[in-house]
């Protein structure tokens, strides 16, 4: 019997694994970490029968090709050898190219996929493409796309640069005295970074804010967004009326005289004609306490107390990713920027704005920052992209125009989809119109470790490898460590690297050179570690970086890690104008008047949605569905793990709903109901809680799809993904970013024997 430790980083955390006799045996979580995620757990179930074993090709299209399409999502798969895949994946490359041009690739590939610096799926999809000559791409992302998009508009920063000079949570502990926290502060989210985060310290530093006397107010519709040590007060809004209540503050702070003159002169431009607006002058609607507690269900007694707490206080104003997700979400970014403005406390220890604290684990944390080596990606020849929640209309309306961010632009007619690293069929909105638009190519492929959602719905699929089973490093610039990550075990059944996938591609499309530069893996991970390492007298050669595991990015600069957002911004606005038109906060944009978008003015404003509880169509289906992110899981990343398992009610996932809504409905504490609205429906175990408003019910997203018919839109879906529920709209026209927070259902209870959950076993396998 032989026993082996090695390490490895996921997205959640740095773990140490036992192998015995090459098998997984056991995960332990790294002694650096003092909080570390649950979902390590779930590692050892990289052996899962869900692996995809050898790559597959669907029957029809082995049969017939492109031509039988209409049948994608809904055929057994054939398993092939490597050579006839790799075969039949060139040529399709080969003839879209030659047929319709690069621009008929989309290659977006959108996803978390692994925490490597080099196995990292993304990375190694688009240099094969652009080393072929290119592909349509996507920009922005799922999480916060409405926040990448007005922020530069607001503060002139790309959104990553805000996020990484938000104030530093040790100065939030010693400094605030009270911390609003619009869309709460979930800890679940906190437990992942993108890239992995060796220290999980949010908790600590928000318990310290406590500690030294810090007030938290939560203002979500779910009382768990916060931790309970945080005694925080719970307010719970109609969901998606965020940006009247910040109005409404930002009102009562200039009608009693509460608000910064001095700050709003100096710092920020267009504050006159957001103040019109504000007091009603432009509009002839006051956005007033009285006016803002009719949208939002709240008291306006409590709003005015509220907003003069704020000024009597040094005030840090959160705002979670969360709340952009929805219709106008770039609307919510502005207000609670433009709230920070007029209270005046931006560039204040303590005070101010930031996006994000607690929706990644690397929001403030306070680290050094260091730019970490990874895999050149090479230019992208091809100028055609779509805003990345924008998938299906991509496929439903080649040679369409559409607004993004002052652009019109046409969506190309795709033909060929390639996806690695990610999952559209857990991220994306209204699923069963994308079955019916992913039918639209004539040829999908798929790089998965997994039978995920996307593997189901392609023509062709490669057997991926998993983390544990190649040598890798990884970290994320949030975070403060590089993991050295060792192979734990051997690669299950015939997996391949995607690296080693894109390779045979890339030999069989004469790039073989290009691509590989003559380069094995583990040759290109001592060549970018030895290229980064010149930059940094202080790092260890790759032997010795390879031999202790990791390197730790130790401060050198003093006040390094107590960075405090515009600080000196605030200090000498001239000296350190922002590249914005004028150099200061935009309150008011004319660049973004110059749009003409009516969905987006040029100031933060009020605009109801199309689907909120305030809406004629809650008529219809009076319950609001949030469907946040899970605290089991990544995404739907190793929903098929023990922890995830755990989690399940009657074999499905959770919707939580207040028992109030639910005596109404006949719904009892693990009874099996059916949520549905116009766009599909979907089987999930209730949950009872009065930590959810009324009127609200919460299924977090991650479940694999799992429809009753595969391939049939409209199909009911058995597990409990929300997204054959969610709206596939953009917030506006400026962002385009996805809306699913915008959303209405009903529910009732099941009543019958509910259809098996299939979702986490393979699909059919035929035989030629």
């Amino acid at each position: 019997m032989t026993r082996k430790r090695s390490r490895t980083l996921m997205h959640w955390g740095v773990y140490d694994v036992e192998t015995e006799d090459g098998r997984l045996a056991g995960v332990t979580p790294w002694a650096e970490d003092k909080d570390p995620s649950p979902i390590g757990r779930s590692l050892v179930e990289a052996d899962h029968p869900l692996r995809v074993t050898q790559p597959m090709v669907r029957k029809g299209w082995l049969e017939e090709g492109p031509a039988s399409r209409e049948r994608r999502g809904g055929e057994p798969f054939v398993p092939v050898d490597w050579d006839e895949a790799l075969d039949l994946v060139a040529g399709e490359l080969e003839r879209v190219r030659g047929e319709h041009g690069n621009q008929a690739i989309f290659a977006g590939s959108y996803g978390w996929a692994s925490a490597g610096r080099f196995h990292h799926a993304q990375s190694q999809v688009h240099r094969f493409m652009n080393a072929i000559g290119g592909y349509t791409a996507s920009v922005n992302t799922y999480s916060h796309a409405a926040t990448e998009v007005i922020v530069p508009h607001v503060f002139g920063f790309p959104y990553e640069q805000v996020k990484r000079a938000s104030t530093s949570l040790p100065v939030v502990a010693e400094h605030t005295e009270l911390f609003i926290a619009f869309g709460g502060l979930a800890l679940k989210n906190a437990q992942i970074q993108s890239g992995g985060q060796g220290r999980h310290v949010v908790r600590e530093w928000l318990n310290a804010a406590r500690g030294n006397g810090c007030r938290f107010v939560s203002i979500s519709p779910i009382a768990d967004d916060t931790d309970p040590a945080l005694e925080a007060e719970w307010w719970a809004p109609r969901p998606n009326s965020d940006t009247a209540l910040m109005l409404a503050l930002s009102h009562t702070l200039i009608a009693e005289g509460l608000h910064d003159p001095g700050f709003l002169k100096r710092c920020t431009a267009g504050y006159e004609q957001y103040r019109a607006y504000l007091m009603g002058e432009s509009d002839g609607q006051a956005k007033d306490a009285d006016w803002a507690a009719a949208i939002c269900s709240l008291n306006a007694d409590d709003i005015r107390a509220l907003a003069r707490e704020m000024a009597a206080k040094r005030t840090m104003v959160n705002l979670s990713w969360s709340m952009q997700r929805a219709e106008y979400g770039e609307q919510t970014i502005w207000a609670g920027i433009a709230l920070a403005a007029v209270l005046g406390q931006i560039g204040l220890p303590g005070g101010g704005v930031t996006l994000g604290y607690s929706s990644a684990g690397g929001v403030g944390n306070g680290v050094r920052r260091v730019k970490l080596p990874a895999l050149p990606r090479l230019a992208n020849p091809v100028d055609s992209f779509i805003p990345v929640a924008r998938i299906t209309d991509m496929l439903e309306k080649p040679g369409e125009q559409f607004d993004y961010d002052g652009q019109r632009r046409t969506y190309p007619d795709i033909r060929l989809v390639y996806w690695a690293g990610g999952n559209p069929f857990h991220h994306h909105q209204d699923l069963n119109r994308l079955v019916a638009a992913w039918k639209r190519p004539e040829t999908v492929v798929v790089n998965d470790p997994f039978w995920s959602g996307a593997a189901r719905h392609a023509d062709i699929v490669f057997p991926a490898t998993t983390p544990l089973e190649r040598n890798d490093f990884g970290g994320s610039s949030e975070d403060s460590f590089l993991i050295a990550m060792k192979q734990a075990i051997p690669p299950m059944a015939q997996a391949r690297n995607d690296y080693d996938i894109f390779a045979g591609l890339a030999e069989r499309l004469g790039v073989g050179d290009s691509f590989t530069e003559g380069r094995t893996a583990d040759e290109w991970l001592r060549h970018l570690y030895d290229g980064w390492r010149r930059k940094f007298n202080e790092m260890p050669d790759f032997d010795t970086f390879w031999e202790q595991g990791h390197i730790e990015f130790m401060d050198d600069t003093p006040g390094q890690s107590y960075k405090v957002f515009l600080d000196a911004f605030r200090t000498d606005p001239d000296a350190n104008a922002l590249p914005t038109p004028t150099g200061r906060i935009e309150i008011s944009s004319q660049r973004i008047a110059g749009f003409g978008y009516e969905d987006c003015p040029p100031h933060p404003s009020w605009h109801a949605p199309r689907e909120w509880l305030g809406s004629q169509l809650a008529e219809i289906y009076p319950l609001h569905l949030m469907s946040n992110q899970p605290a089991t899981r990544l995404h739907s990343q190793y929903d098929h793990g023990s922890v995830s398992l755990e989690s399940k009610v009657a074999g499905r996932e959770a919707v939580t709903l207040h028992p109030e809504d639910a005596a109404a409905r006949g719904i009892g504490e693990g009874d099996v109901v059916r949520i549905y609205n116009d766009r599909g429906a979907c089987l999930a175990g209730a949950r009872l809680s009065d930590r959810v408003r009324r009127g609200v019910v919460v299924l977090p997203t991650g479940a694999q799809f799992d429809p009753e018919e595969p391939g049939r839109p409209g199909a009911l879906e058995k597990h409990g993904n929300p997204n054959v529920l969610t709206r596939d709209a953009g917030t506006s026209s400026l962002a385009q970013g996805p809306s699913a927070h915008s959303c209405l259902v009903e529910v009732e209870r099941y009543d019958g024997t509910p259809p098996p959950v299939t979702a986490l076993q393979p699909p059919p396998i035929a035989r030629r």
